[in-house]
């Protein structure tokens, strides 16, 4: 029998929009009861992967395909660019040799703000809201508790008259008639796994070994314990000024579940684990094709690192800083071996891999460089949130050492995959995902999109050509920005320039008549300064956006 598998996390994510700056509505009397019932995780215990042929295919193969997503990773945590954390001080090797191996893209943009709806963008190869995963999925008592908190002048908040619509935090899953990924890859013949988080609906409909998963090792909500807060091994970074942090650490469990079955704690750190089994996974389908979806919880909230990584960054004043370092580290070694269990199974040449993070980093997190240069932070529709490092390698097909300038979407690494598969793309409704292949191997010229679209409740965003409009509701403005001469969005062209305006919002305007209505309301909304985290107190010149979950 299968359990209703959760993490009693909103994993990842809430905010939004709000009234007049620093108004707050009252939030209704009445108790919530928890929105799902505890996990009963039993002890360690293995897992056994389903045994592919015991030869390799004679003669020529499709690739493996080999999709590696970080969370709230931010686009200066790796070192690629000649950044990383504490000052370039923790270098991402394994992580950078994907793109110096293969191409990295420059202007590759997550399919939203938040975890989920992105996850929803990269997964079906179309914007979420088109089929209406607008927001992130939130546990009422959650929404309702992280928006009580103050942050100075401009608070939160909170819509209950929209509780009447609310559906239970289980059911706010990708609709069962999208496909996914794993749905295309497993009709070209593909034996296709998924790792780690999946945060795209809990109930047994919504869970992955139902949406195209032959073979799934994870947890179905938004975010895990990484270890037991009290055990030996770890070394905790309590965050007391964040909301989140604490409903997480009040909440949020550690275990896992193999093929939705019954739910136990893994044998150690989680992405230790993950990258273990993922190697494991590997060993028993290197004589097949397979399409590996290894979705890292890391580096999100709450921050867990070992003792190990922690001790070797001593160099690292500021504790929280520190953890979060070791846990990057640890991240970039782990996909390390992931990496060279391909090479020493003679795998290599013939794998696709992709490199990306769902997202930009949090301000929640405290720590102020790890969107630079960028401006603004997850939760935004500024680049901070959603520019991400993309990276792509593929020795059979793709050249390295090259670097590919046009904007290019998370909903493109659908139709890449399915391209190098041989698999065939749905047509019975609008993809917004490009092969990016023949991109990247100088067979087409000009960029894969024109135009691309971002919206959260009434915060609405489109980038054309190298114009891009922001449309807050609170505060009521416009955001316009030229990204070739400010990337960085410093300079807000929108009153000089209103005809440019005009011409955006005419596009937003006829990309929303194509939408549909969320399939969940957005029940709150949440101040996010744009030039300093959430640990830094509110200025009165501070410019600031309302993201609304």
């Amino acid at each position: 029998m299968r359990k209703k598998l959760a993490l009693l996390t909103a994993a990842a994510v809430v905010m939004g929009s709000s009234p007049q700056a620093g108004a707050q509505t009252n939030h209704p009397p009445a108790p919530v009861p928890l929105d799902r019932p505890q996990v009963q995780a039993g002890p360690p215990r293995p897992v056994t992967w389903q045994q592919g042929p015991s030869r390799p295919p004679a003669g020529k193969r499709p690739p493996n395909i080999i999709l590696i997503l970080a969370d709230d990773l931010g686009y200066n945590d790796i070192s690629f660019n000649g950044g990383g954390v504490a000052g370039g001080s923790v270098p991402t090797p394994y992580i950078d040799s994907i793109g110096r191996q293969g191409v990295s893209f420059d202007q590759a943009y997550a399919g939203h703000g938040t975890c989920a709806p992105s996850r929803a963008a990269l997964l079906t190869g179309r914007y979420p809201t088109r089929f209406g995963f607008e927001f992130t999925p939130t546990p009422l008592r959650f929404a309702r508790e992280v928006r009580q908190h103050h942050y100075g002048r401009l608070n939160p908040v909170y819509f209950p008259e929209r509780e009447k619509d609310v559906i239970p935090v289980v059911d706010m899953g990708v609709a069962t008639d999208q496909i996914m990924l794993g749905d295309v890859l497993q009709k070209a013949g593909y034996h296709t796994l998924q790792l780690g988080k999946w945060h795209l609906g809990e109930s047994p409909k919504f869970q992955p070994q139902n949406r195209g998963f032959s073979e799934t090792l994870g947890f179905t909500g938004g975010g895990s314990m990484y270890l037991p807060k009290t055990d030996p091994r770890v070394v905790n970074s309590i965050q007391g000024f964040d909301p989140i942090d604490q409903q997480l650490w009040a909440r949020m469990q550690f275990y896992v579940a193999k093929d939705g079955g019954e739910p136990f704690q893994p044998a150690r750190h989680m992405t230790d684990y993950l990258t273990d089994e993922a190697i494991s996974a590997i060993d028993a389908n290197k004589n097949r094709p397979f399409f590996m979806y290894l979705a890292y919880n890391a580096p999100h909230t709450p921050l867990q690192a070992t003792h190990e990584d922690y001790r070797a960054l001593s160099h690292i004043a500021d504790h929280k800083e520190r953890v979060y370092a070791a846990m990057i580290r640890q991240l970039d070694r782990n996909i390390g071996r992931v990496l060279q269990a391909l090479q020493e199974r003679g795998l290599e040449e013939n794998t696709l891999v992709i490199f990306t993070s769902d997202n930009g980093g949090a301000n929640y997190l405290g720590l102020e460089e790890i969107n630079r240069p960028f401006r603004g932070w997850k939760m935004t529709f500024f680049e901070g949130g959603v520019r991400v490092p993309m990276f792509m390698k593929w020795p059979a097909a793709i050249r390295p050492g090259m670097t590919y300038h046009a904007p290019v979407s998370h909903f493109d690494i659908f139709a890449t995959s399915v391209a190098a598969a041989g698999g065939a793309m749905p047509k019975d409704r609008p993809m917004d995902g490009v092969n990016l292949i023949p991109y990247v191997t100088a067979k087409k010229t000009g960029r894969p999109h024109d135009v691309l679209f971002w919206r959260t409740g009434p915060y609405r965003v489109v980038r054309a050509g190298d114009w891009k409009l922001q449309v807050t509701e609170r505060p009521q403005k416009d955001w316009l920005y030229d990204l070739s001469s400010d990337p960085t969005e410093r300079v807000n062209l929108a009153q000089a320039m209103p005809e440019k305006v005009a011409e955006l919002k005419r596009l937003l305007a006829q990309h929303d008549a194509q939408q549909v209505k969320p399939l969940w309301p957005e029940l709150g909304q949440t101040p996010i300064m744009l030039d300093h985290s959430l640990i830094q107190p509110q200025r009165e010149d501070d410019e600031y956006i309302y993201w609304g979950n």
